[in-house]
């Protein structure tokens, strides 16, 4: 059983080739693997591995950074390894968006989930999906509307043409991409803006069904692909083609093929490309029968 820790924290962050080696060399030492991402204004990641090496790094990074916990912190189990291998990376922003975010800029509601229910249930409440496109399709919030933006370095222009009257309920994967938001927001005048605590992520730990908004399953960035209520794994994969999350009826297209194809892609692939991943499925189960893992595999189910 491998335990997955998602967090994040805005906190200004120097001398960082040097956070990264140290980093590296922890991860790799303690059999973490995942990523993790730092930069001047904070850090943000998701890793696994067996629960004593992740409760070790956890210390070891609130040590190294000096802070008590961190702004958001997600823990989840899987019955295998949901990364490849550990990768720390230096990034002008922890979320690209445009914006800087200072720690004591952030004045933002954050609501548990039962009060986030009673919130987003009210007729004047915007619910606001801050994930891309195909999170949103895989579920979301009833009453959400996705802005159905490619790049978040988009979203201010959205967010600019909100009414500033109305409440803003925002809500994404962990809550990084709705704290800097929610920021932007609170610096364009808006008294209303209000976020969930710990995510999608935490609401669907802590949440019944009886009890719950939630409608579908929720996109991960990892090869669980998806969760459902108490963070078990979904039932969705990932397209090798498009690398777009597949559901089980979306695999009863005839352009569903394992390995090569979706119905969202396989009209814009090349024959050359499909017969590419054909001859890397063909290596994948060959692997598999061998009882080995291929270097291509990215399902572990």
């Amino acid at each position: 059983m491998f335990t997955i820790l998602g967090f994040y924290k805005f906190k200004k962050l120097d001398k960082l080739n040097k956070k990264k080696i140290f980093f590296q060399k922890y991860f790799i030492e303690n059999y973490i693997k995942g990523t993790l991402i730092i930069s001047k204004e904070g850090i943000n990641g998701t890793i696994s591995g067996k629960s004593r090496n992740i409760s070790y790094i956890n210390k070891k990074i609130k040590s190294l950074l000096k802070f008590s916990k961190f702004d958001s912190e997600n823990i989840s189990k899987s019955h295998f390894q949901p990364f490849h291998r550990p990768k720390v990376k230096i990034k002008k922003e922890v979320v690209p968006m445009g914006l800087k975010i200072l720690p004591k800029a952030k004045k933002i509601n954050h609501l548990t989930p039962s009060k986030w229910n009673i919130l987003i249930k009210k007729k004047n409440t915007l619910v606001l999906d801050a994930r891309k496109p195909f999170e949103y399709e895989v579920g979301t919030f009833k009453k959400a509307i996705n802005p159905k933006v490619k790049h978040f370095r988009e979203f201010p222009k959205y967010l600019n043409k909100l009414d500033k009257k109305k409440p803003v309920a925002m809500f994404c994967t962990g809550g990084i991409r709705c704290e800097k938001a929610s920021v932007y927001l609170n610096q364009k005048g808006f008294k209303n803006v209000f976020q969930l605590k710990g995510g999608i992520l935490n609401y669907l730990k802590n949440t019944n069904n009886k009890d719950s908004l939630w409608k579908g399953e929720c996109f991960v960035f990892d090869n669980r692909v998806s969760v459902k209520h108490n963070l078990s794994v979904g039932s969705y994969t990932i397209c090798s083609g498009c690398r777009k999350p597949i559901s089980p009826k979306e695999k009863n297209s005839k352009k569903y093929e394992t390995g090569v194809s979706c119905p969202r892609c396989y009209d814009t692939l090349t024959n050359t490309q499909k017969t590419r991943f054909r001859m890397r499925q063909k290596q994948i189960m060959l692997a598999k029968k061998a009882g080995r893992k291929h270097i291509f595999q990215k399902e572990f189910k």
